[in-house]
């Protein structure tokens, strides 16, 4: 009879990969919204830069430039007019323009097919959140700044 368990938490177990595999199949479609608005793209005058990270900004990496998000967030850009979809690392400060959400990295506006009009509707998803150590002294900075 102790045996009986033991087995029933073995098939359990064993149930449970394929089950995690089948509810994976629908995360998408129970995502979380963070925030919607219009994304553009920047390229080739800021290639090689400093970001507000202190990493160098490089076009064909999955990077991004946002507001407010911690540096060091991973966020996943949907573009809502043709559902394609890109998970990329906020390392930068920015849009400049208040009517902008985003500022996104050659490669990844690329993949979402907003290159050739410049910017598109994005959704944007908070996947996972750094307490990065820059954005404190970031944030330290624009504060003694403000005095």
């Amino acid at each position: 009879m102790k045996f009986i368990p033991i087995v029933l938490l073995f098939i359990l177990t064993a149930c449970g990969a394929s089950f995690n595999d089948d509810m994976m199949k629908d995360v998408h479609t129970t995502k979380k919204v963070y925030e919607k608005g219009v994304a553009t793209w920047y390229g080739p005058g800021f290639d090689g830069r400093t970001t507000s990270s202190g990493q160098i900004y490089d076009m064909y990496k999955f990077t991004a430039a946002h507001r407010t998000l911690p540096l060091g967030s991973l966020i996943r850009v949907t573009n809502v007019n043709n559902n394609r979809s890109v998970i990329v690392l906020v390392n930068d400060r920015g849009p400049v323009n208040k009517k902008l959400i985003l500022d996104l990295s050659k490669i990844s506006a690329s993949n979402l097919d907003i290159i050739r009009k410049g910017s598109g509707r994005v959704e944007i998803e908070l996947l996972a959140s750094s307490a990065n150590p820059l954005e404190k002294i970031f944030n330290t900075y624009k504060n003694i700044a403000s005095y």
